[in-house]
C-alpha cells in the first residue's frame, strides 16, 4: 500500500491528466512504482504520451510537491484521504475515474455516511428554493446526509436546510479548499466547515475555472446514493449530474414544477424518462431504504410545502388565490378585505413564499 504523499506526488505533475493517472495506476498498480519508473518504462505504457509525463522529469521538485501541500492543508485544517485510505468513501471507488486524493475541511466521516445530492439552477424561482430547503431540512432530521455544490440557488438552499435541520451537509467544490466560491456563501462556507464537510479534488489554491464543475459533478453524485433534481432547464449540469448518477448506478429523483416553466423543463424531462417523482421526503427514503436515526422515522417527514404559521386573515385570502394567474381586483372583490388590508396580507403571503407577484398586476400561489 502507497504512501498518502505518493498519491498526491502522483497526482500533482502538471499536464498528467486523470486519464494518465489512472493509466499508469492500472500498469504499475502503485503511485510509489510510478515515481520510480524510468522515462522509458512510463512511454511504455499503453495511451501515455511524452507530454504527459514531462512534468516527473522536468523539476528536482516532484518529491516535494505533496510535502507542501500537505503541511498548507494542516495549516488550514484540513485533511487529505488517498484512493487506498480505510477513510476514503467506498461509493466514490464504483466511479470510472475516482479522485486520487481528496482533501477536506470537516467532519470526514459524513462522506461515508448515507447521503443524497440535491441540485438545481443557479437562478431558482422562490418554489425551487424553498423545496430545495425543505428537502435539505427534512432529510437532515432522518440523519440523512445532504451533499450538493454550494452554488447559488438550489445548492445553497439545500445546504441551508440541512443545517436548520440540525443535520449533515457536505459541499464538493470546484475549486481549492481555501478558495471561497462563489464569494456571497462565504458565510455558509464558514458553517458547513464547522458542522458538515468540504470536499475538492484539487489541491489548495485552485481557481474555480468553468470546466472544473461537471468534474465536480461525478462527484456528487458518486457520494450519493440518490440525486434529487429539484429545478433545472432542459440543458443543464443539474442534468449532467442526474446521467452521472445513472451512470454509477444510483437511483434519480426530479421534483415537479409548473408545467409551462421553463426552469422545470429538466425535471419534467427525467421524470419521462423514468426519474422517481418527489412529493414527500419519504419518497426517497423509501426508494432507496435509508436508514435513518431511531428518533426519526418516515412519520416525521412532511410535505415538501412548509407548514408556515400563518395569521388567519392571510389564510383566508391564501384560500382564494389558485395556481393561475389572478388579477388583483377579482381579489379583492372575492375576498371582501378593504385595498389596503389585502396588500398587507399579500406582502405577508409574498414573503412566506407562497403566492408570486406577476406582472400585469396578476398573482397566483406557488405552494400547496
Amino acid at each position: 500500500m502507497a504512501s498518502t504523499l505518493d498519491w498526491i506526488n502522483l497526482s500533482l505533475v502538471p499536464g498528467l491528466g486523470l486519464g494518465g493517472f489512472w493509466r499508469l495506476i492500472e500498469h504499475f498498480h502503485s503511485p510509489t512504482e510510478v515515481l520510480r519508473a524510468s522515462q522509458k518504462e512510463l512511454l511504455n505504457v499503453r495511451g501515455i504520451q511524452e507530454r504527459q509525463i514531462a512534468g516527473l522529469f522536468s523539476s528536482t521538485d516532484n518529491q516535494n510537491r505533496g510535502e507542501k501541500e500537505l503541511v498548507r492543508l494542516a495549516a488550514l485544517g484540513g485533511v487529505a484521504l488517498s484512493f487506498e485510505d480505510d477513510g476514503y468513501p467506498p461509493l466514490l471507488h464504483q466511479l470510472v475515474d475516482p479522485p486520487p486524493v481528496l482533501y477536506i475541511l470537516g467532519q470526514s466521516e459524513l462522506l461515508c455516511s448515507s447521503g443524497v445530492a440535491v441540485v438545481g439552477s443557479r437562478a431558482a424561482t422562490s418554489y425551487g428554493r424553498r423545496t430545495a430547503f425543505n428537502l435539505g431540512r427534512n432529510l437532515a432530521a432522518l440523519s440523512v446526509t445532504v451533499i450538493s455544490g454550494l452554488a447559488l440557488g438550489i445548492d445553497t438552499e439545500s445546504h441551508l436546510g440541512a443545517l436548520a435541520g440540525l443535520g449533515s451537509t457536505v459541499a464538493v467544490l470546484g475549486c481549492g479548499l481555501d478558495v471561497v466560491y462563489p464569494r456571497q456563501n462565504r458565510a455558509l462556507y464558514r458553517q458547513i466547515a464547522e458542522r458538515g464537510a468540504l470536499v475538492s479534488e484539487y489541491p489548495l489554491g485552485t481557481r474555480p475555472d468553468g470546466f472544473r464543475f461537471p468534474a465536480r459533478n461525478r462527484i456528487i453524485a458518486g457520494l450519493s446514493q440518490g440525486v434529487i433534481v429539484v429545478e433545472a432547464a432542459r440543458k443543464s449540469g443539474s442534468l449532467i449530474t442526474a446521467q452521472m448518477a445513472l451512470d454509477c448506478g444510483r437511483e434519480v429523483f426530479a421534483v415537479p414544477g409548473q408545467v409551462d416553466s421553463f426552469k422545470s423543463e429538466g425535471a419534467h424531462w427525467l421524470l419521462q424518462q423514468g426519474a422517481k417523482l418527489v412529493q414527500r421526503v419519504e419518497d426517497i427514503v423509501v426508494e432507496l431504504d435509508l436508514h435513518c436515526g431511531k428518533n426519526n422515522t418516515t412519520q416525521n417527514a412532511t410535505k415538501l410545502e412548509d407548514n408556515f404559521d400563518i395569521e388567519p386573515d392571510a389564510l383566508a385570502l391564501l384560500a382564494y388565490i389558485e395556481p393561475y394567474p389572478l388579477m388583483r381586483e377579482v381579489l379583492l372583490e372575492k375576498s371582501g378585505f378593504s385595498p389596503a388590508r389585502m396588500s398587507e396580507l399579500l406582502l405577508l403571503l409574498e414573503l412566506d413564499g407562497l403566492i408570486e407577484m406577476l406582472p400585469g398586476d396578476k398573482l397566483r400561489k406557488i405552494s400547496g
